[in-house]
């Protein structure tokens, strides 16, 4: 028999992975709790609070924000990836970026601005007498 334990209430919802296959195009918002794997099309936003996968033929038209953000494939807009965003060397990114952690890959493409957000203590100092 298998060892069942409970989990704390929402906590299944993070292991869920939601995958867009090849040939498959969407057109509107993605909202998810867990991971979101692109191997097709979305033209549309996308908020998850995992992880991000655009595979090598995958291609996003819109704003995302995730926790980590793994792009093989394009995309044309705003990417948010609080924690990393790893570049491929397939990769091609159009748009701003804004990243805790920024990994890129030699042969990856990107255009626009990047904002680094370090999660660590602010640079001010404070003032002693």
């Amino acid at each position: 028999m298998s060892k069942q334990t409970s989990k704390p209430y929402g906590e299944s919802q993070n292991q869920s992975i939601n995958i867009i296959s090849e040939g498959t195009i969407i057109k509107g918002d993605v909202i998810a709790h867990g991971d979101i794997r692109i191997d097709g099309e979305l033209s549309g936003n996308i908020s998850a609070k995992g992880k991000l996968v655009v595979g090598p033929k995958g291609k996003i038209e819109g704003e995302i924000v995730c926790n980590n953000v793994e792009v093989s494939g394009a995309i044309k807009g705003k990417v948010t990836a609080n924690e990393l965003l790893n570049m491929k060397s397939t990769s091609k990114i159009e748009g701003d970026i804004i990243a805790g952690k920024l990994s890129v890959e030699p042969g990856s493409l990107f255009t626009g601005t990047c904002v680094m957000k370090g999660a660590g203590p602010s640079n001010e100092t404070a003032k002693t007498k």
